[in-house]
């Protein structure tokens, strides 16, 4: 099931890694790698349409300076023989309309790369995603009058070819509703952070298609087989099947459209797309049709939904699948950058941990691809190395060795917490699910690829960003993206210290003061935890309240008593209830000195669409961290017996979750609206509206193996602070809990527990099916709301005694 949350400091590492061999890799050379840039340079799209493409980005960011800058594609051998982007003054410069900027790059990329660089650089301007705040452009001074560079141009070279980008779930959590519209914003932001190696993933259900169609799979067939559009992510990794489905004939065809699109633009651009490969995931018809084949069950669990089938890579149909696959799709797309993406033991676990075994189906796995393209990389996911025990260093190597050198590359999806590229090579996580949290360690993103690329033995041949959902934490994103730039660390005070400048477009001492604060703490997670959010509001607990230890608690291995004794009070058996506390690594007390700083010094910069993206998120972030500790006064209060104070906390609750809503509302970063909208929007009929809509209202709160009085384990895992949500769902559902607490109290009983879980299984099956709509604009003035909630709620507070309130 999908992994856990981060931005992923992305590494990518040559297997094999060469630290576990027994001779140094400081010199080895990669020849496939060669021939593939070769292929990709012989390949690609011809200049001057890559310059087309760099001319129409700038249009669309920055029309009224479209004549300003002229870009030209280069070789690399103007740059020593790497992927570099020159920024010069241009000679015929005379101040009469002609351009002033001379951007020169070894492709479309490079030079939209280099404008980001000079407009960030020297016009201190920012770049950021639409719903955190767009780009700054202010501070750009008017044609003619832009900021000169030093005489000779400056040249940046990229000290590792590849700046990879994607997760294989972003494509559910963030993109799924995508048009192109939105789709074509996304592949500008993309060049201009210097990505040149984006996962595509849209539309490759259309090309299973037609490879089943083959062995006389029908669609019908397939309709068991392919999740719902808000899904198949995970029944593209088999962990799943035909849930939120049948997908519509229609939606297959539009997608398939889409991506044509899609990689028809980046392979303008100079990008190198990745591709899907042949993982052995089948449908179940396909193993009725060969019942020799070497087939796995997985999974142990509902089998209508999950408990998908596995194509051994041993036996001779995989190979055969998987040459198809690749065919299909250069046959459809026509043409290849070579890279695929195929992830068969991710979440899966193999069968039998023998190293033979393990390099015998990595073997076979290679195979299908290279059949289908001579030429094939293999791209793999490196975070089972992360989370299974199963793959130990002999089960490692056994993977790692079982393709030629240059042949594999591998993602260190966590190098900005738990790097595996020590062992072996290194990627960016950062955010997992699409949920929100401010969260980062810069240190470590400005660090980690500087010290990879220069560590003994080292493969390394990109960086990259690997999130599992996109659109929070502007600055992370903002300093990973610099990195594929970067041949030595960052001076992060300097950075930080400017960041709000550029970012705001104005230079306020007391905004940099502020995010000093905030780099040294929500920005300085060294503890080494996953920061997957499960703020109460948005992952309330699903516990009987015993289980949620407090002060005056003394808690067994297995049992959970209360040190007061009272006869409504009975011990519980905690062993099969799980609470897992909300994360929490910095002082909250000085990030509200932080909230301050932007409250005090915010009109200056009021009308600033960043500003306003970051204040509402720093006083959500703030105010959902105090409901935490308003949530365990109310647990606390709860074992004391204490009927009112319980009453007056519980409404202090709910009034702040209704008050984060109205928060919320007054940014476009923050609505549940455009999620249900866009859904709507990609739909053909009212039956593919409704059911669309359903997937969208699904992802976001309770999925997959629920009954009518257990919840699934994948409740709140995408969870969301958006208005309309916190309003209309999470602040309806706490409700509950706190009636069935108050019940407990009064009537001198234990908590019902699954009285609740039976009348909250039920709210979250209703609010799934409802068609309510809610706003797609933002309402309200960001910074008259939270000053209003910072003096209700945070002013003078003590979080922990919550004095005034009981």
């Amino acid at each position: 099931m999908p992994a856990p949350r981060l931005l992923r400091l992305l590494l990518l590492l040559v297997a094999l890694a060469c630290a576990a061999s027994e001779v140094g890799c400081s010199d080895t050379r990669f020849p496939h790698l060669d021939r593939v840039r070769e292929l990709h340079r012989r390949e690609g799209r011809p200049a001057a349409e890559q310059e087309d493409a760099a001319r129409g980005l700038l249009a669309r960011l920055l029309p009224s300076h479209s004549g300003s800058f002229h870009f030209r594609v280069i070789s690399t051998d103007q740059c020593g023989g790497k992927a570099c982007f020159i920024v010069d003054n241009h000679p015929l410069f005379d101040g009469e309309g002609t351009p002033e900027v001379l951007l020169l790059g070894t492709s479309g990329v490079e030079i939209s790369a280099g404008l980001h660089w000079y407009l960030k650089h020297y016009c201190a301007a920012h770049i950021s995603w639409d719903k955190t705040g767009g780009a700054q452009l202010s501070s750009v001074p008017r044609r003619g009058s832009l900021p000169r560079v030093p005489s000779g141009g400056i040249l940046i070279q990229r000290p590792v070819g590849w700046s990879y980008y994607q997760n294989a779930v972003t494509s559910s959590y963030s993109f799924a509703w995508w048009d192109w519209e939105r789709w074509e914003k996304e592949i500008d932001w993309m060049a201009l952070q210097g990505i040149n190696l984006p996962l595509a993933f849209t539309g490759q259900e259309a090309i299973w298609q037609k490879v089943f169609q083959r062995y006389n799979i029908s669609k019908s067939d397939l309709d068991d087989f392919f999740g719902g559009p808000a899904f198949l992510a995970w029944s593209r990794m088999a962990n799943m099947h035909g849930w939120g489905g049948p997908l519509p004939q229609s939606w297959l065809d539009d997608q398939l459209a889409l991506q044509k699109k899609i990689l028809f633009r980046m392979y303008a651009f100079g990008m190198f797309p990745v591709l899907p490969a042949f993982s052995g995931n089948i449908p179940a018809a396909l193993r009725s049709k060969f019942p020799s084949a070497k087939v796995t069950h997985l999974g142990n669990c509902n089998p209508k939904w999950c408990c998908t089938y596995l194509l051994d890579a041993s036996d001779p149909l995989f190979v055969e699948i998987g040459k198809l696959f690749i065919e299909e799709q250069i046959r459809e797309y026509g043409g290849t950058s070579h890279v695929y993406n195929c992830d068969t033991f991710d979440e899966n676990t193999p069968p039998l941990s023998d190293p033979n075994y393990i390099s015998s189906l990595g073997a076979a796995t290679f195979r299908g691809m290279q059949s289908g393209d001579d030429d094939a990389i293999w791209l793999m996911q490196g975070w089972l190395f992360s989370y299974d025990p199963f793959w130990e260093p002999p089960q490692m190597k056994a993977l790692l060795h079982s393709v030629p050198v240059g042949r594999m590359i591998v993602l260190d999806l966590y190098a900005e917490v738990k790097p595996i590229w020590i062992n072996s090579d290194q990627c960016m996580l950062h955010n997992f699910a699409a949920d929100f949290e401010m969260y980062g360690i810069l240190d470590m993103v400005a660090s980690g690829p500087i010290d990879a690329r220069l560590s003994v033995n080292s493969t390394m041949v990109g960086v990259g960003m690997s999130m599992e959902g996109i659109e929070q934490n502007p600055i992370v994103y903002d300093l990973m993206s610099e990195m594929a730039f970067r041949r030595r660390q960052v001076d992060l005070q300097v950075w930080v210290e400017t960041y709000p400048t550029r970012r705001y477009g104005k230079s306020i001492v007391g905004l940099q003061d502020a995010w000093k604060i905030l780099y040294q703490t929500l920005y300085n997670c060294t503890d080494g935890k996953n920061d997957k959010n499960r703020d109460v509001i948005v992952a309330f607990p699903d516990v009987e309240p015993f289980v949620i230890q407090t002060p005056g608690l003394y808690a067994s291995t297995s049992k959970t008593y209360l040190t007061k004794s009272s006869k409504n009070y009975i011990a519980v058996d905690a062993s099969n209830n799980e609470y897992e506390h909300p994360h929490l690594w910095y002082d909250t007390n000085a990030v509200i000195r932080a909230l301050d700083l932007f409250l005090r010094y915010g009109d200056e910069v009021s009308d600033s669409n960043t500003f306003r993206y970051d204040l509402v998120d720093l006083t959500r972030q703030t105010l959902a961290k105090y409901t935490n500790q308003v949530f365990v006064k109310i647990i606390e209060s709860y074992k004391s017996n204490n009927v009112n104070q319980v009453s007056n906390l519980c409404q202090h609750f709910i009034d702040l979750v209704n008050d984060l809503d109205m928060l919320l509302a007054s940014h476009e970063g923050f609505l549940l609206g455009p999620w249900l909208e866009s859904a709507k929007g990609l739909a053909r009929d009212k039956e593919q509206e409704i059911q669309y809509e359903w997937n969208a209202r699904t992802q976001i709160t309770m999925w997959f193996d629920n009954t009518k009085t257990k919840a699934s384990l994948l409740r709140d895992y995408a969870n969301k602070y958006w208005s309309g949500l916190l309003r209309d769902y999470y602040g309806p559902r706490a409700a509950i809990y706190f009636k069935y607490l108050i019940l407990s109290m009064e009537k001198k009983e234990p908590f019902a527990l699954e009285e609740w879980r039976r009348e909250w299984i039920s709210l979250t099956n209703n609010w799934q099916s409802d068609r309510r709509v809610f706003p797609t604009t933002a309402t309200g003035d960001a910074l008259n709301i939270s000053r209003t909630l910072y003096k209700k709620y945070l002013h003078n507070a003590d979080l922990i005694q919550l004095e005034g309130i009981i």
